[in-house]
């Protein structure tokens, strides 16, 4: 020992001034808190010295001396610093550091220089560098002073009713810190209190409580503690909680039953400390070192749990803080040891309320619902009564709870559907999946295509009209839509809506558990006030749609039960049942809130005017759209074979479907970062999602649309163009056909040598402004030396097992390999989606458009017109989502992140 240090107690080679832990904590110890006004010390130190009988005679805060710290035990005086306090008269012997890391050492240093009564200091502060915690050991043990922390929650004894520099035992310590036999030693502060929570509710008390913190140096560790355990007569056992990091637990000796819970496997896998518990792996001091480390102390050979419960009368290892007051009863029967008290409770956790998603759980997981105590019943029964979920406003700017963009792979996907699964669905699957997060199946399928395409015939209605004039001036097919999609306000689906409020609140009433449940008896449901539902007259349009979904074989209770009412139902009413029917399942679950539900005959109104208004006014008619008529199109068809006889005006076929399908799920969604999304989100927080009444959807997607255009969803627009320009004198028949007989790589290869003369002719006026080839080029993985758009190649594979040939895909694939050959580019571009798009569609309609069938102009608005059909039901998500989630004007850019570029 330095004979400069005081003889300390005990064999310990170092000084330690405590015999026992009853010394630890006393009703005689007088404390000095440094920083006491701090944002932590305001918060706790009022508490403690409460309980403690008023332990604290001052605290210290430079530039704020004369201040008090109120507390309900009397005034705390505040001085600059600690000898200002002492020079007042004030006397203490326990110093507690709330101070900054960078100011702790020093503080340390003050209370041992001015103060020669000073026997413990308790540090608070967490990440205290390793040369200062040094200093502060040296400093310590010169003076004989007892260091305890850093980076814990102080010291706290039940039985002499103290608690020193921290928050053990919570804002009501007497609560949790009921006194007893057993001992704490913990390296979390938190998991100090929850131990000694969960001992009291198993009937065993503490004695002293020590939160040891879990900085690289622990001044007062589990030797020292394991050594005044033994000296403490109150004590009869302990627990210890410990982390990864240090050998101190190796080296305590312990003479009595202990039980140690050690944590932290998954930090063997980590490069790096991490927050308190942080220890690096592979020194030997990782959880399961400790673990073995326990076990041999212990002489147990495996972890204590209740199914396997291994200990011996000197202790048992644990994994789990909930199994420690199982194993101590274990532990302390072994040693003919009584609980201190009758068990006070369980904290086994009992749950007030439950959803299980529609998931069938195992036992272990299906807990059993237990009443609350009060006031909490009233709440949870107000809960429970509540339809659909709440979600937390917040922040929504760049960020989405609907839409994610794998930043490696640049493949989105939607409510956790990638955009590879979603090219495998049906359009109407898709429509669910985007209002209401999970995919369409069969009856959901009829239910959507019905409802859409209630609203696509637009003969006679202003929308018509108004996408029509947008048509005629000469507009891109975006700014129709948008022209179109502006008529259908909120008054236009008003009393869909109102009638689908009514419906959710009636069957929810009731009970409706299945939408789809036939033997749910239908007199449950309360019909008073319901007359709005029917007419005295049959309505024409109503008739239509609930022919349409007998045709489809459309199920649904709701619609049973309207069909039941005296009267004949209206045709707002039909529409709310069926989308009422779509959101039910969801809504009942949590995982849509009633405002998205009751919002869905609206959408179901923009989803057909904008499918409608992509085709011109002449294909309109009372009775029939693009040659099919209104009891084929509602009762019949797809949304896939009614969007493609909106965009070219002719009947598909299978191969056309199929075609048309894959590419709806792969262009869904680019997540919220892409244009479109920002356009559409944008739109709701200008609005003001925190009224969502206020929130006009129409709008919404007219800011998708005005956010899409010939660079961003107009680049399959320009890859149609490129591509009739490269195969127009090729002679090509059958673009299907593998024996076409074109040399693709030589028309690729001079279509590669003109755009890098392009190139060097423009860099040689001295030009930046270079047009980019359409479809290839982005995404861009630049470590790769080829790049792939997973999405084309997801297309390409889909189609090779099909056994399909695509001539202008090829002939894109060879393009790019040959920018690369002709030194172009430094890597192999990829061919993106809206290349894909282009080769599809042209192939689709190469034969009709050399014959003169199909415009040129009209084929290349069909690949501008197809990427806004998919992304409408991706960015409806994103409006969705924001609306329930968004904030007020959350999109902005704060003016101290803008720049002016002069």
């Amino acid at each position: 020992m330095n004979p400069l240090q005081k003889q300390g107690v005990g064999d310990f080679r170092y000084y330690v001034g405590t015999s026992s832990l009853a010394q630890i904590a006393t009703r005689e110890d007088r404390v000095c808190v440094l920083n006491i006004l701090g944002a932590e010390s305001s918060e706790v130190t009022p508490i403690g010295h409460a309980w403690s009988g008023g332990n604290v005679v001052f605290g210290t805060a430079p530039g704020k001396g004369g201040q008090v710290l109120a507390t309900t035990a009397g005034d705390i005086p505040v001085y600059n610093n600690v000898r200002d306090g002492l020079q007042a008269g004030h006397r203490f012997n326990c110093g507690v550091v709330y101070l900054p890391p960078a100011a702790a050492r020093d503080g340390v240093a003050e209370l041992i220089r001015v103060n020669p009564q000073l026997k413990k200091v308790f540090i608070v502060t967490e990440k205290i560098a390793v040369h200062d915690a040094r200093e502060i050991r040296a400093m310590g043990q010169q003076a004989g002073v007892d260091i305890f922390g850093a980076n814990g929650l102080g010291v706290a004894d039940a039985w002499n009713r103290v608690r020193i520099g921290g928050a053990l035992g919570g804002d009501a310590p007497g609560d949790t810190l009921r006194p007893g036999s057993i001992a704490i030693f913990s390296n979390s502060g938190g998991f100090s209190t929850t131990i000694a929570q969960y001992l009291r509710m198993s009937g065993w008390g503490t004695t002293t409580v020590v939160s040891s913190g879990k900085d690289v140096y622990i001044h007062y560790a589990a030797p020292e503690f394991a050594f005044a355990l033994a000296n403490d007569a109150r004590s009869k056992a302990a627990v210890l909680y410990c982390e990864p990091g240090g050998t101190y637990e190796l080296d305590a000796h312990f003479t009595k039953p202990v039980v140690a819970c050690v944590v932290g496997r998954w930090k063997s896998r980590l490069t790096r400390a991490v927050g308190h518990a942080g220890a690096m792996a592979g020194c030997e001091d990782d959880a399961r070192a400790k673990e073995r480390w326990f076990m041999d102390k212990f002489g147990v050979d495996g972890i204590f749990t209740p199914d396997e419960p291994r200990f011996s009368a000197r202790g048992a290892l644990v994994t789990n803080i909930a199994h420690i007051p199982g194993a101590l009863m274990a532990v302390m029967r072994a040693n003919a040891t009584l609980p201190d008290f009758e068990p006070e409770g369980s904290l086994v956790l009992k749950p007030w309320f439950a959803s299980d998603a529609g998931l069938a759980l195992p036992a272990s997981l299906a807990l059993q619902v237990v009443a609350p105590a009060a006031p909490y019943g009233a709440q949870v029964e107000q809960v429970n009564r509540q339809v659909g979920g709440i979600l937390p406003r917040q922040s929504m700017k760049d960020a989405s709870g609907a839409s994610q963009m794998d930043a490696q792979t640049q493949l989105g996907s939607l409510h956790g559907v990638s955009m590879l699964q979603a090219a495998t669905l049906a359009f109407e699957s898709l429509v669910k999946l985007a209002l209401l997060h999970e995919v369409g199946d069969e009856n959901d399928q009829r239910l959507v295509a019905t409802a859409v395409a209630a609203h696509v015939n637009l003969h006679g209605t202003p929308a018509l009209a108004a996408a029509q004039a947008a048509r005629e001036a000469g507009n891109a097919p975006n700014a129709v839509l948008a022209a179109a999609v502006a008529i259908i306000g909120p008054r236009c689906q008003q009393g869909a809506r109102d009638a689908a409020r009514l419906l959710i609140d009636r069957f929810a009433a009731a009970g409706l558990k299945d939408p789809l449940d036939e033997r749910f008896d239908l007199g449950k449901v309360d019909i008073l006030g319901c007359e709005g539902l029917v007419g005295a007259a049959p309505d024409a349009r109503a008739q239509v749609l609930l022919a349409a979904l007998d045709a489809r074989g459309a199920k649904s209770a709701l619609l049973r039960w309207l069909r039941g009412l005296p009267g004949h139902p209206t045709a707002d009413a039909v529409l709310a049942a069926i989308t009422t029917t779509l959101a039910w399942t969801p809504l009942m679950a949590k995982r849509v809130s009633r405002v998205t539900a009751e919002s869905l005959p609206w959408w179901m109104a923009l989803f057909g005017t904008l499918i409608g208004a992509s085709a011109p006014d002449t294909r309109h008619h009372d009775g029939h759209f693009c040659g099919i008529d209104d009891a084929q199109l509602l009762g019949r068809c797809s949304l896939a074979e009614t969007t493609f006889a909106a965009l070219i005006g002719l009947p598909p076929v299978d191969d056309d479907l199929f075609v048309f399908q894959t590419l709806f799920g792969l262009l869904l969604t680019n997540g919220p970062g892409a244009i479109s999304a920002q356009g559409a989100k944008g739109a709701v927080s200008a609005d003001g999602p925190e009224a969502a009444q206020r929130v006009q959807l129409n709008k919404a997607l007219v800011g998708f649309l005005t956010h899409t255009g010939y660079a961003h969803g107009g680049n399959g627009y320009e890859g149609i163009a490129f591509l009739n320009e490269q195969f127009r004198d090729t002679r090509l028949t059958d673009p299907a056909d593998p024996e076409h007989g074109i040399d693709l790589a030589a028309l690729a290869w001079r279509t590669a040598q003109r755009y890098a003369s392009y190139k060097a002719e423009r860099r040689s006026i001295g030009s930046t402004d270079i047009a980019k080839l359409p479809g290839v080029n982005h995404p861009v993985f630049k470590d790769k030396p080829v790049n792939h758009d997973p999405r084309e190649v997801f297309v390409a594979q889909l189609f090779e097992q099909r056994g399909e040939h695509n001539v202008f895909h090829a002939y894109y694939r060879a393009l790019v390999q040959a920018l690369f050959d002709a030194g172009v580019s430094r890597n192999v571009y990829c061919v993106n989606v809206d290349a894909v798009i282009a080769s599809l569609l042209l192939k689709m309609l190469w034969k009709r458009l050399r014959r003169g069938d199909v415009a040129e102009r009209d084929l290349e608005t069909a690949a501008f017109t197809i990427f806004l059909y998919p992304r409408m039901l991706g960015c409806a998500a994103e409006i969705d989502d924001h609306l329930n989630r968004g904030r007020n004007m959350d999109t902005r850019t704060p003016a101290s992140s803008c720049r002016f570029v002069a």
